[in-house]
């Protein structure tokens, strides 16, 4: 079975959003790896931070069925896909990973291209997977995250009173 990685990230009602993501996540696909909470600045616009963090979790679904259901998870939780890229979100999930698998088909890359540029995505997932290698660069996350330019970052790990 491939293991899936999914990118959270909330800066509208996050301490509704996130925990309530978590769970229908859970629902969806079973027992997750959750990473830590990270604070973040918003990245391209002025705006809230944002509340990130990685799940990993090993499903038997298809990648299309994965695909729709983190579509159907974001729309119960307001999400609409008129919104800009760079805009306030309810919630925004993003699929990193999906096992080895490198796809590009429509709108669905993986590795996810970002995966490598923003540290709201690298930092957590190097936390919950170190040694597992970006199946294209063939690196490990953690080399990747310890490789990764820091300066200026604005991102913090919280715990918010949810986060178990």
């Amino acid at each position: 079975m491939p293991e899936v990685f999914v990118s959270i990230g909330s800066n509208v009602d996050r301490d509704r959003h996130i925990p309530s993501a978590l769970t229908a996540l859970r629902d969806a696909f079973g027992p997750l790896r959750v990473s830590s909470v990270y604070e973040t600045a918003a990245v391209g616009f002025e705006g809230d931070p944002f509340y990130n963090l990685v799940v990993g979790f090993t499903t038997e679904r298809p990648l299309a069925d994965v695909a729709n259901e983190l579509a159907r998870i974001e729309a119960d939780h307001g999400r609409t896909r008129e919104s800009k890229k760079f805009s306030a979100r309810t919630l925004d999930l993003d699929l990193l990973l999906y096992g080895d698998a490198v796809v590009s088909e429509g709108k669905l890359r993986l590795p996810r291209k970002e995966l490598t540029e923003y540290a709201f995505m690298l930092e957590p997932l190097a936390e919950i997977a170190p040694d597992l290698k970006h199946p294209v660069l063939e690196v490990s996350f953690r080399e990747l995250w310890e490789r990764y330019d820091k300066t200026g970052l604005q991102q913090v790990r919280i715990r918010p009173s949810w986060h178990s």
